[in-house]
């Protein structure tokens, strides 16, 4: 399976998509975990990302394309992936098209967790605290949830246009949520 999850900042991707993965012997790769990785081995890309996740932005497609493209090389990728934090542009879909293409292989189908903005908001607040993440000040989130609505969930469009697209109500608790991302996943397969 070669899967994307998209959903709002917060809406918990990261933890459907370890459980989504888990399901299918296919690697999670969370771009943001790519990023945040280099930026505590102090990497210039790890030095530059920190400068602009403190601010709330996006790292450059040009940067993000490549890491993706390099990762999606790895081995363990060869049999499928789920992409969590890529793509957000339109550019990065054609890129993910391209370096997709080229191997051979398509999307099977992108999830897009649904969550109220408030929700959302807490669940923020909350993992800043408990995870020390400087990059989840109030401003960043706001920041983020503006981005995203502005320039990635445009991208949904995209993929429902392309029969892609398996919408899962995001709020509830894991195993809630899980189930219904098992359940939408397996009825689109159909």
């Amino acid at each position: 399976m070669r899967l994307l999850i998209m959903g709002p900042p917060g809406a918990g991707k990261g933890t459907q998509a370890k459980l989504v993965a888990a399901r299918y012997g296919i690697p999670a790769i969370s771009t943001g975990d790519i990023f945040r990785a280099n930026v505590a081995a102090g990497t210039p890309l790890g030095l530059e990302a920190k400068r602009i996740m403190a601010e709330g932005g996006y790292i450059s497609d040009e940067i993000t394309n490549a890491i993706v493209a390099d990762r999606l090389k790895e081995p363990d990728a060869e049999r499928g992936f789920l992409l969590d934090g890529y793509p957000r542009t339109l550019p990065q879909v054609d890129a993910l098209d391209q370096v997709l293409k080229d191997h051979g292989h398509a999307l099977d189908a992108v999830i897009s967790l649904e969550a109220d903005v408030d929700e959302v908001v807490k669940r923020l607040h909350l993992r800043a605290q408990l995870e020390g993440r400087e990059d989840d000040s109030e401003d960043a989130i706001r920041k983020r949830q503006q981005v995203y609505g502005d320039e990635t969930s445009p991208l949904l469009d995209v993929y429902r246009t392309r029969g892609l697209l398996v919408p899962v109500d995001g709020l509830g608790t894991v195993d809630e949520v899980s189930a219904r991302v098992a359940a939408a996943l397996d009825a689109h397969a159909k």
